[in-house]
């Protein structure tokens, strides 16, 4: 079945080939025409690379490079702040055919940077390599100086632009950091101030080893009292023990001399008692003299007691003394207590304001050193050089397609002349036209040179399908 189908074709063919001859060389005469006399197109490339490894060098760090980092630089080669750019630097508004042709497609309006900018972004192509921070600016243009020159100028602005889009934004950080660093400086002396001057008012200078003092003297002062009450429960206890119990009595020099005395007497007097008698004047005598002993002996005792309860009633005041010292020490620690805290309060607020100007300072001074970069994270690996041979037209290309096209257009022809006039060609042609099978064929047989008449011969029958 594709035999046939193969040979009607080629037979549809055959018999237009005249037309289809006609069309291929018109059509392939007018491709190679329009080959050769297209303008000539140049194209110019500039390649730039991104450092994506290399820290900041501000901050030190490496900043992150998103995923679609490249395509945004892309559009930004794309932009018409860019295109703007290499108008301004290349001077083209400068131009008098420029600007004539400006006033006549715009009637003078706008801006003839902007305008001249969108034709520009027309033939300029960005594309990126794949897998690699590298990308590539191409500009196309009729001269090969001009595509090489604004290639060149689209590379150079976009780093130029590269620098001011991250140079714009750290200026207007510094401007406001600045200002806040003011304000932050003043609430920083204020609360400077304040401290100061409350501890001139409280005569402060430094709050903890001077409570530390304080408390240690509250300490003292308590464990002297501890030792007075002591001393006071002591004296009490022996006093209503009775004064000759007192250590201080049963002690004394004195009171044991005149004990030993009274001893002495009395032995003495039951001694004259038994040999005298009690009336007799010795005895008598001895008797006064044991009295006047006794007298002497309470007298002493009497002495050492109020001696003993004079130290007793000091140890007392001295208590109460001491009570109303620790009472006195204990509301001065309390108010150091009290202006310790107003004081805790005041340094807080100083060093909140100074965490708070440290950190503004530190942005600010940050924010100064990017608004000062000149350096942008890329650079231009490879500038565009003068094309020398046009990339439009592409010779062997366009002869190729005409040929092609030629061919296309021939066998489209004979095939619609046959569908306008259809004509039996072979067996297949009619078995398909009466739906009935073929029994024979006669061929003509051509004329031989020997002149012999023609003839035809039988052909055996062809079975239906």
């Amino acid at each position: 079945m594709n035999s046939m189908n193969l040979l009607q074709v080629f037979l549809i063919l055959k018999a237009h080939y005249k037309a289809a001859l006609i069309t291929f060389i018109v059509v392939t005469a007018v491709g190679i025409a329009i080959t050769l006399m297209a303008p000539k197109q140049y194209l110019a490339t500039t390649d730039i690379v991104f450092d994506v490894k290399t820290p900041d060098p501000v901050i030190g760090q490496l900043l992150p490079v998103l995923p679609g980092y490249i395509a945004t630089q892309i559009e930004i080669v794309n932009s018409e702040r860019v295109a703007q750019r290499v108008v301004k630097t290349t001077r083209l508004d400068e131009s008098p055919t420029v600007q004539a042709d400006w006033k006549r497609e715009t009637g003078g309006k706008g801006k003839p940077e902007a305008w001249i900018g969108k034709l520009l972004l027309n033939k300029l192509a960005v594309t990126a390599s794949r897998e690699t921070s590298i990308i590539h600016i191409s500009y196309t243009s009729a001269d090969p100086t001009f595509a090489v020159v604004i290639a060149n100028a689209f590379a150079q602005s976009y780093l130029d632009a590269n620098i001011e889009l991250r140079v714009d934004p750290a200026r207007q950080y510094a401007r406001w950091f600045e200002t806040q660093g003011k304000t932050l400086r003043d609430n920083l002396e204020k609360a400077q101030s304040k401290l100061s001057e409350f501890q001139q008012q409280n005569g402060i200078v430094a709050k903890d080893e001077q409570y530390d003092a304080e408390t240690t003297k509250l300490s003292e002062l308590t464990s002297q009292l501890t030792v007075a009450m002591g001393a006071t429960a002591d004296a009490q206890s022996k006093q209503r023990s009775g004064s000759d119990a007192l250590p201080e009595v049963t002690r004394n020099s004195v009171v044991m001399g005149l004990r030993s005395d009274i001893a002495r007497q009395e032995g003495k007097l039951q001694e004259t008692a038994g040999n005298l008698g009690k009336n007799h004047p010795q005895y008598q005598r001895m008797e006064s003299e044991l009295a006047a002993l006794k007298r002497q002996l309470d007298s002493e005792t009497r002495r050492v007691t109020d001696g003993y309860a004079s130290t007793r009633s000091v140890s007392k005041d001295n208590e109460s003394e001491l009570k109303a010292s620790i009472a006195a020490q204990e509301k001065k620690l309390l108010d150091f207590k009290f202006r310790r805290n107003q004081l805790s309060v005041l340094q807080r607020d100083v060093d909140a304001a100074q965490v708070a100007y440290d950190t503004v300072a530190a942005r600010f001074n940050q924010s100064t050193l990017e608004s000062q970069m000149t350096q942008a994270n890329a650079s231009v690996l490879s500038y565009a050089s003068q094309p020398t041979v046009p990339t439009f037209p592409n010779v062997p290309k366009g002869l190729l397609m005409s040929l092609g096209a030629g061919l296309l257009l021939a066998a489209a022809i004979a095939f619609v002349i046959e569908l306008l006039d259809r004509r039996v060609r072979s067996t297949a042609d009619l078995t398909q036209a009466l739906e009935v099978p073929v029994l024979s064929v006669i061929r003509r047989l051509h004329r031989r040179r020997s002149n012999k008449l023609l003839f035809w011969r039988r052909s055996p029958a062809i079975a239906a399908p």
